[in-house]
């Protein structure tokens, strides 16, 4: 989705070094190539935030609202399989006609499959896909819109090979480590359930996520000294995995009604030890209202919807969004830090009985 109008989906980073003076120069020399030369092997570049096909990156077209807007573009020549299957199909009748042949033997199949690919894969519109990125060069931070690993992986690896720096993404790692001075596998493990430990490693953003939806109800509120206070809303649907499991493996996901949170499925789940790796995250100051999914797992966040402003020119209201998603990020880092506090703090153990109590008496309807 794109950065510069409705919903957005995000990871975000942090620069640990200096940005090269020839920034843009750099993203310029590893542009997206021509069209005409992609094949069946994906083909990376970056373009501007604009569209896919503006290979043109110099300040007059990556430079929006103060910050850099680019895209790194994937382009690759797929064929679809039924039309491969029906050439080959064409191609082996014709091979066993000219031969007097009654089949065709596997190694000829092979051979009249990879010829027909090669022959037919150019002719093959070249497919585009982009993961769209704003970076705020002053703050030296970095909204990558894309939320699944292998997406993220991707854009770090064609970053630093354009750039030399590695982003930092976000993270409960990266959090604990500036915070604490620690390290995530030292971090205490949420037992609400009180039931014996499995061992598993820990999973900071799931614990994370537990302890916002019970600050939301019972406290919510958090002022940050900059922009102010804030209040949190965990909603539904809710997915909730079982500590230590594979992704995918354990998971439930609770849609019920209009009170998901209140529905006896939510307690169950608690009840049996899961936790909350995946629900809709509502954060107000005021009248604004950041709203969307939030992935504990990935500390991504998906449809969020950014709160309106006021009418401006396109160049104004990039430049709020992204001051937007910056105030996010300084609020959820601050939640982060509440959280951490009282995980590591004396009164932890009080903490953890407390919330404990609230996850068994909670009403469920």
């Amino acid at each position: 989705m794109p950065f510069e109008r409705g919903s957005v989906t995000f990871a975000m980073f942090e620069l640990n070094g200096e940005l090269p003076e020839d920034l843009l120069e750099l993203f310029a020399a590893k542009k997206a190539g021509p069209l005409d030369a992609v094949d069946a092997e994906p083909q990376f570049g970056w373009v501007t935030g604009h569209h896919l096909l503006d290979t043109t990156i110099d300040e007059a077209s990556a430079q929006f609202g103060g910050c850099y807007y680019l895209t790194l573009r994937q382009a690759v020549r797929k064929m679809p399989g039924s039309l491969l299957n029906a050439i080959c199909k064409r191609e082996e009748q014709a091979y066993m006609r000219a031969n007097n042949l009654e089949y065709v033997s596997g190694k000829m199949r092979k051979q009249i499959r990879e010829e027909a690919f090669e022959k037919h894969i150019q002719k093959m519109p070249p497919a585009l896909s982009g993961i769209p990125m704003v970076l705020d060069p002053n703050e030296k931070l970095l909204f990558v819109g894309a939320t699944s690993r292998t997406q993220l992986d991707l854009f770090i690896e064609h970053f630093f090979q354009t750039t030399k720096l590695e982003p930092l993404q976000l993270t409960p790692g990266l959090l604990i480590e500036k915070l604490l001075r620690s390290t995530e596998a030292s971090f205490p493990i949420l037992n609400i359930a009180n039931l014996p430990g499995t061992g598993a490693e820990p999973a900071v953003g799931r614990d994370f996520l537990m302890w916002l939806w019970y600050y939301s109800e019972t406290t919510g509120k958090i002022r940050h000294p900059q922009y102010g206070e804030f209040d949190v809303l965990i909603e539904g649907p809710l997915t909730f995995a079982d500590e230590g499991e594979a992704k995918g493996a354990g998971e439930i996901t609770v849609k019920k009604g209009d009170s998901p949170l209140r529905s006896a499925e939510a307690k169950a789940a608690l009840e049996v030890g899961k936790k909350l790796k995946k629900a809709k995250l509502s954060l107000t100051r005021e009248k604004q209202i950041w709203s969307g999914t939030f992935d504990a797992d990935q500390f991504a966040f998906s449809s969020f919807k950014l709160p309106e402003g006021e009418e401006m020119n396109a160049d104004e209201v990039f430049a709020e969004r992204v001051q937007n998603l910056i105030v996010f990020r300084e609020a959820i880092s601050l939640y982060f830090q509440k959280f951490a506090e009282t995980m590591t703090g004396m009164e932890f153990p009080k903490f953890e009985s407390e919330i404990r109590e609230w996850a068994r008496d909670r009403d469920a309807v």
